[in-house]
């Protein structure tokens, strides 16, 4: 198989980061090529790409899988012994409904709190209107049940598509100087501390191209 995975800036692009994970996971031999976001690089080529116009998008010989979900829903049908969502039945509901939930989910998360690897450096504090303190509430209390049933040290156990999901998640907290209690703090280092984790990071951090944004810090 000849696999491309287009992804957009690795400081930027946490939809680009969940498959990408994933692939790595499954031990799957691809190559990424980062379209800059926003670039007229991007504009002219994202049309021939990309169905919907997006990335990530996996080019696999004469296949196109857009959407980051999707791709992960591949790989886990193409490496099943990777065991990219939790192996009994009940488990994996709920993780497919923890990852729907954050596919769909958490607006103000998004607008708010950019990921942007390079804050790892210097991380800053933001204001915490209502809908993003609900936000990171709400992911507080996913973490903390699936934990509570899992054990650790991820959100079911072994890694899996679940946690794929939420290191972008992981990134902002970190970011963004959220408060996190022994337990999900732990979590989060277990995420950052994954090799292809820090090879993501790394190459973010090292990217030259800059996003204009505005968050609202604490003075």
């Amino acid at each position: 198989m000849t696999a491309t995975l287009y992804i957009g800036n690795k400081n930027y692009s946490s939809w680009s980061l969940r498959p990408w994970l994933v692939m790595r996971h499954a031990g799957m031999d691809f190559r990424d090529e980062k379209l800059a976001l926003l670039s007229d690089a991007y504009r002219a080529r994202i049309p021939g790409i990309s169905p919907s116009g997006k990335v990530p998008v996996l080019h696999l010989d004469d296949q196109v899988i857009w959407d980051s979900l999707a791709i992960c829903e591949f790989i886990a049908e193409t490496y099943p012994d990777a065991q990219c969502w939790p192996t009994a039945r009940e488990a994996r509901a709920q993780a497919r409904a923890v990852v729907a939930e954050m596919h769909s989910g958490f607006p103000a998360l998004r607008n708010l709190m950019p990921m942007d690897c390079r804050k790892l450096l210097a991380p800053v504090k933001v204001q915490q209107p209502l809908e993003l303190a609900k936000d990171i509430q709400r992911i507080h209390a996913i973490w903390q049940e699936c934990l509570a049933k899992s054990g650790g040290p991820f959100l079911f156990g072994s890694f899996s598509i679940v946690d794929a999901f939420f290191a972008p998640v992981v990134i902002r907290f970190k970011s963004y100087g959220v408060h996190l209690d022994a337990t999900l703090e732990g979590y989060c280092q277990t995420l950052l501390q994954l090799p292809d984790m820090q090879t993501w990071i790394e190459e973010g951090q090292g990217e030259k191209e800059m996003l204009n944004y505005t968050v609202i810090t604490l003075s």
